[in-house]
């Protein structure tokens, strides 16, 4: 064996074709490929991101995605409108007993409305709601025409004005989640003092604590004087 006789492993080199060297070596004239056309071209090229013709898709693609609040809260809303007026039609009342009010006490009704009480629930069973999965949040669209005590979780700046207007009271019954804005006052975010009650009940309980220890007697003390 010497290094002339050397060869590589069958199969292991290819050799490289030769185009455009005559017919006889099957990649002759158009060498490959085909006739006419961009890619039979010098330096006619695609590429890869072409489409044809169409929009590509780094164009269809906006660049920018927007900004989606991870903390915004879903309200279940309606507006004060509907509420007074569904409430003028007496659907909303409470009766004062447990059975319906007669026909002499609706005559008997004086002339300035008492505050009809409005809660979720009473809004789900009126239709004026979907659900109560949601908080309920009261915004200002529509005209208030009697005194309403409304209860919900919400209430826009319009529709507190409009209820306060009328002689009603805008109750909010669940504060939301911090970071959303809507309807935080000073009183709520603050952290609540202790009471009088709360004071009292401490005191209490630190005498009875001091009631309840055994009294020393006089031999022990007389000899821890000693």
């Amino acid at each position: 064996m010497k290094l002339h006789d050397l060869r590589p492993a069958e199969g292991s080199h290819k050799a490289r074709t030769r185009v455009g060297r005559g017919i006889a070596a099957g990649k002759g004239k158009t060498a490959g490929r085909g006739t006419k056309g961009q890619k039979s071209r010098t330096g006619g090229t695609i590429q890869p991101w072409f489409e044809g013709g169409q929009t590509p898709i780094h164009i269809r693609v906006p660049k920018l995605h927007g900004f989606k609040n991870r903390f915004r809260i879903e309200y279940e809303i309606v507006n004060v409108g509907r509420i007074s007026a569904l409430a003028e039609t007496g659907i909303l009342d409470l009766p004062e007993t447990a059975g319906a009010p007669s026909a002499s006490a609706k005559a008997a009704r004086p002339a300035k409305p008492a505050p009809v009480t409005i809660t979720p629930d009473i809004l789900a069973a009126a239709g004026l709601v979907r659900t109560l999965d949601k908080p309920l949040k009261v915004l200002g669209q529509g005209d208030v025409t009697r005194p309403l005590f409304i209860v919900a979780d919400a209430f826009s700046k319009s529709a507190t004005t409009k209820i306060e207007a009328a002689g009603g009271t805008a109750h909010v019954l669940q504060f939301p989640t911090a970071g959303d804005g809507h309807g935080e006052s000073d009183e709520e975010a603050a952290p609540a003092a202790p009471t009088a009650a709360a004071k009292a009940k401490k005191a209490r309980k630190a005498t009875t604590s001091a009631e309840t220890l055994p009294p020393t007697s006089s031999a022990e003390e007389a000899g821890s004087e000693a």
